[in-house]
């Protein structure tokens, strides 16, 4: 692959990896701010929940978090655009689509249908 086209993507998973640090920065002083002194408990039970679905957010962030890593590895170790199931180079539609990416599309397609026939 170009190194144009490597900076550019290093680029764009750099500025993603930021923008999830941001958020969980973000998250952890609205937290500290929120407090739990709420003593109406309609208002307890709202902030409860928002707090609940924030939660989740960062913890899926926290997984794309460790998918960027991995990619911007693959991108120092010269690895980035192949696939690590059959080593053929994946699509660059794929790859702007998906930068984190690790399968070419084949090979996740068959992955998928694994699962859905296993039951995961």
């Amino acid at each position: 692959m170009e190194q144009k086209v490597l900076d550019k993507f290093h680029a764009l998973l750099e500025e993603k990896r930021a923008d999830i640090l941001k958020g969980v920065e973000r998250t952890l002083t609205e937290l500290e701010e929120q407090g739990g002194n709420i003593p109406d408990a309609n208002d307890r039970a709202s902030a409860e929940s928002g707090r609940n679905f924030e939660l989740r957010i960062r913890q899926r962030e926290q997984k794309l978090l460790s998918k960027i890593d991995d990619a911007l590895q693959r991108i120092s170790d010269d690895e980035f655009g192949e696939c690590e199931s059959c080593g053929d180079t994946i699509g660059l539609k794929r790859l702007e689509a998906r930068p984190v990416t690790s399968l070419c599309i084949e090979c996740k397609t068959a992955q998928e249908s694994k699962e859905k026939s296993q039951g995961k």
